[in-house]
């Protein structure tokens, strides 16, 4: 069934594109895509790797200044923070890109430009998110578009990794002044993630006594062998479609090269489980640390004198979350991709982007910035991003911020 949008989001959308200032707004983003290509270059070129943001957010910090935005600061977690005032009886909003990529600080970051891409690492995630906020900031200005209600333009930390949408949970626990929230991460328009995936990380280290390869042959319990045991357990496991749960060992540590004839005293897992459901992700946990407790017992009754244990570090923990597929933001960001040129906008049910955070902290809330095919390889060396016809994203970013701020002659579409 074709996705309806309803007749109040379509008439103020319609409202507010037959403006004159916002077809002014959006030509003004067509025409300095060029410019902004090049802040996004400028910033690609800044490493930013997650827990070191910061000659990035400094940089960041100076075109917000550059931009006009008022109490531009950057906040005790590490956001970049700007604010458009308005001019009252609006609603307040969170428009967003994070600035961390997921490359390390030794990472090479050269620009190349070919068959109709520019390549670089990180120049999609998130860095286009952060143009587009630029972008978005100078279309406003330039158009002399006033909004009713204040805009906080933020460059949030710690999205990637193990920072776990950290930084925007910082924010939004922070400023209960905000009425709604929108995610850019990435480069298109067509895809818009509405609910969050739930999300748990974790290391287990199992423990025994250690010893000669040959020595202590069936005479102690093997650590290594008790995570095997529990990773084939794992590996498994059946896990539901939908909603849709996954899980993955994704590190196993343990020995050297050196001691490459000793029994290890240690070896480190760590996995990774993430489902659409919070009961479900709950569910696999439970059985998770089952599997483990298993194979400790059966490694500890296999060999030997001593017994595998093991100690838990909890890395990091997101709650899926749920949002209405026809709440207000998320038919105006649809109706948006459509009005751009997109015949089939799709929703995403789950994700893990900083929408989840502010659906955490019961906000209105979407990301934008998949599913236009302006963009590939993200979180590997081979980055590219296509610049033909990117603007449009940011044009959505800017049609979105208004329906939910509110403008001149159109009240804001959030309740």
């Amino acid at each position: 069934m074709k996705y309806q949008v309803s007749e109040n989001v379509k008439t103020k959308l319609a409202a507010t594109t037959a403006e004159p200032k916002v077809v002014k707004a959006l030509q003004i983003m067509e025409d300095e895509q060029d410019l902004i290509i090049e802040k996004q270059i400028e910033l690609t070129l800044i490493p930013a790797p997650t827990h070191h943001e910061e000659k990035k957010a400094q940089r960041l910090l100076e075109m917000f200044k550059e931009e006009g935005l008022e109490d531009c600061h950057i906040d005790d977690y590490g956001n970049v923070v700007g604010i458009r005032k308005g001019t009252g009886g609006g609603k307040t909003v969170l428009v967003e890109g994070h600035i961390d990529t997921v490359f390390p600080l030794s990472t090479k970051l050269e620009v190349v430009r070919e068959d109709g891409f520019i390549k670089c690492p990180g120049i999609v995630d998130d860095t286009r998110g952060c143009a587009s906020v630029i972008s978005t900031i100078r279309a406003l200005n330039a158009a002399k578009i006033k909004t009713k209600g204040d805009i906080h333009f933020v460059g949030t930390v710690q999205e990637e990794g193990t920072g776990a949408l950290k930084g925007m949970q910082y924010y939004v626990q922070h400023h209960p002044e905000l009425d709604a929230s929108i995610s850019v991460d990435g480069d298109g328009f067509s895809e818009i993630v509405f609910e969050a995936t739930g999300i748990q990380t974790y290391e287990v280290v199992f423990h025994g006594i250690g010893g000669h390869a040959s020595g202590d042959f069936a005479k102690v319990a093997n650590p290594i062998h008790a995570a095997a045991r529990a990773i084939t357990k794992i590996s498994d496991f059946e896990v539901p479609s939908f909603p849709r749960t996954t899980y993955a060992v994704t590190n196993l540590l343990a020995g050297s090269y050196e001691a490459v004839h000793a029994i290890v005293p240690e070896a480190l897992i760590r996995f990774n489980f993430r489902s659409d459901d919070q009961d479900e992700l709950e569910k696999l946990r439970e059985r998770i640390f089952k599997a483990i407790d298993e194979a400790c017992k059966e490694e500890t009754e296999r060999w030997g004198r001593d017994t595998i244990t093991y100690t838990v570090k909890h890395i990091c923990d997101v709650n899926a979350g749920h949002q209405d597929s026809h709440a207000s933001i998320v038919e105006g960001a649809m109706a948006i991709a459509e009005y751009l040129g997109c015949e089939k906008p799709r929703l995403d049910q789950g994700g893990s982007t900083n929408c989840s955070r502010a659906i955490e902290a019961g906000l209105p809330a979407v990301c934008l910035g998949g599913g236009s095919g302006y963009s590939s390889f993200c979180h590997t060396l081979f980055e590219q991003f296509r610049p033909e016809g990117a603007y449009k994203g940011c044009q959505a970013v800017l049609l979105l911020t208004l329906l939910c701020a509110g403008s001149d002659n159109v009240d804001s579409i959030i309740e």
